[in-house]
């Protein structure tokens, strides 16, 4: 079976119980993709999604204009997380298998770089001020890449996998959820602790 992606929009209701709901506005299909999708990045001002197709070994590219699948990138172990970069125009994607963080030029999808983190590279999160990425990955990391060279340039020690994370906005934490460990970590991104 062909997995589809259920594209939703915000709409604003006049009922006060109804003020804001999820309300399907399309369906991508995508043919001869199999297998589950896992994280998305949207590229706002060139109209992409970009789709890890955990399931397929793939990311798929969406037109959100047109509504349809414009390119694949193939060849992938399990992706799990993606990002987008705009300023850079850099597509980084991590891959459960291997543990690889890919970065693509997000125009042409050519391979222009790689991070090894040795095993289950996963969630993905960018921070534009300091222009670092940054990776979870294996049995308890959160790697950091310094997106203008492709670099690793550190990382911070977790006492488990990091099953997901988010960068504070008006700040400098990073909130960490450490399923095995029981807890959600707080670590100060400038002091990498």
């Amino acid at each position: 079976m062909a997995a589809a992606l259920p594209i939703c929009q915000t709409a604003i209701a006049t009922d006060e119980h109804n003020a804001s709901l999820l309300q399907l506005k399309q369906t991508i299909p995508l043919p001869g993709v199999q297998g589950r999708i896992d994280h998305l990045d949207v590229d706002i001002g060139g109209k992409r999604l970009f789709v890890c197709a955990l399931g397929n070994n793939t990311v798929e590219v969406i037109d959100l204009n047109k509504g349809e699948r414009i390119h694949t990138i193939s060849g992938l172990g399990a992706p799990q997380g993606v990002v987008f970069v705009p300023e850079l125009n850099r597509l980084l994607v991590a891959n459960d298998k291997g543990g690889m963080c890919n970065i693509y030029d997000a125009n042409s999808f050519q391979l222009i770089g790689k991070v090894d983190f040795a095993d289950d590279a996963d969630n993905v999160r960018y921070d534009s001020a300091s222009k670092r990425i940054y990776v979870g990955f294996a049995s308890g990391g959160i790697g950091i890449i310094n997106v203008v060279d492709g670099k690793q340039v550190g990382s911070i020690k977790l006492a488990g996998h990091p099953e997901a994370f988010e960068l504070e906005k008006q700040g400098h934490r990073i909130f960490v959820n450490v399923p095995n460990a029981r807890h959600v970590a707080v670590i100060d991104r400038d002091k990498a602790k």
